[in-house]
């Protein structure tokens, strides 16, 4: 999973990172509003940790701006405000929780993962074909047996399992898996490499889903063709 912290106290942003970092996201930081509108202009997110109390600005004003555009990412509130208004006017905007501060961080994590399942429609995981990814679990298994997978071909499978049979961009994956300073690097080589392991897996394995690629735009999740 992908995931934006906005969070201007550094020393909370830092323990907040790392924490989801271990349990296997892709964390991108934001300390102030100017930098979480810039990232969010240019990227998109599955989850976004939102303080609302920013130094050049109110955070709820980004949540009202993702709404007016329709963007899907899940929105929890984090913030030392615990005023009903702040709540209620959050959770009216669209926001998806509301955690105040202080707060532990399993708790931080519990509700990451309770936001995630409520827009699979309560599935815990993905299912597509003989295949089933758990994103929770960190566990793909395969016509019952489990798939050994590194950490960044299990992203990748991830990925193109909450998009089966739609194109995705190369680029958008990259960022998806890598983070958002994957644009500053020359070739994608290191996307290649990775699905092509990935693919090798998925056919050694029985799986009857592969990974196509798109000329001249990306990779699709598809069922496999029986000749």
């Amino acid at each position: 999973m992908k995931i934006l912290i906005v969070e201007d106290e550094p020393s909370l942003r830092e323990l907040m990172c790392r924490e989801l970092q271990r349990e296997n996201h892709v964390v991108e930081r934001a300390a102030t509003y100017r930098e979480a509108d810039e990232k969010l202009a240019g990227y998109s997110y599955d989850c976004i940790l939102l303080d609302i109390m920013l130094p050049d600005g109110n955070g709820l004003r980004l949540l009202e701006e993702l709404k007016r555009q329709g963007r899907r990412e899940n929105v929890i509130i984090i913030s030392a405000r615990d005023a009903i208004e702040d709540k209620v006017e959050g959770l009216e905007l669209g926001a998806d929780d509301y955690l105040p501060k202080p707060f532990h961080l399993m708790e931080l994590s519990a509700r990451i993962r309770s936001v995630a399942r409520r827009s699979r429609g309560g599935e815990r995981g993905f299912r597509m074909g003989n295949v089933y990814l758990d994103p929770e679990k960190q566990v793909v298994v395969v016509a019952g047996e489990p798939l050994n997978l590194l950490k960044k071909e299990f992203n990748i499978l991830s990925y193109f399992m909450q998009r089966p049979n739609h194109v995705v961009d190369k680029t958008l994956l990259a960022e998806a898996v890598w983070g958002d300073h994957v644009d500053q690097l020359d070739t994608f080589h290191f996307v290649y490499g990775q699905i092509k392991n990935l693919r090798r897996k998925l056919i050694e394995a029985g799986a009857d889903i592969e990974i196509k690629a798109v000329y001249g735009f990306g990779y699709r999740l598809t069922m496999v063709e029986n000749d």
